[in-house]
């Protein structure tokens, strides 16, 4: 016996939901039971209507589950465009480069220290220091 919150909990799609469905059900036999909705529960109605019914009603539940999925990430898209056109910024804030970032930048690129020690010198990781760098050097906020 299976217990599940919501159909949706069995899959990310359409597709992904039936399959779950079919290898639990007729392949592992294993009892599902859905609780928000209780015509999904397999321990009843064995006979040719109750599985009718009840594949009826998840071939339904499948596809809404999925539609309201794609909804969901259609309508945060769409909101992450316009926070993004009004300047909106994502992810935190970049921590201020140290003070002494351009002398030691000046001693990587002229080949005198290696990336890991002006990333030490500057107490920050290699990637950060080389991104950062990189910034600097294409002349954008760094």
């Amino acid at each position: 016996m299976l217990c599940v919150l919501s159909i949706d909990r069995l899959g990310r799609s359409y597709e992904e939901i039936q399959q779950q469905w079919r290898v639990l059900t007729k392949e592992k036999r294993i009892d599902i039971r859905v609780l928000d909705m209780p015509l999904l529960d397999t321990r009843q109605g064995h006979d040719l209507m109750g599985t009718f019914i009840a594949d009826l009603v998840l071939q339904v539940l499948s596809f809404v589950a999925q539609n309201e999925r794609e909804s969901i990430h259609s309508r945060q898209a769409q909101g992450i465009a316009a926070a993004k056109e009004r300047g909106v910024k994502f992810g935190r804030p970049a921590l201020p480069c140290p003070e002494n970032f351009l002398h030691v930048h000046q001693e990587w690129r002229s080949k005198k220290i290696t990336l890991r020690e002006a990333a030490q010198a500057c107490k920050m990781p290699a990637g950060t220091f080389y991104g950062k760098a990189r910034r600097l050097e294409e002349g954008r906020q760094f």
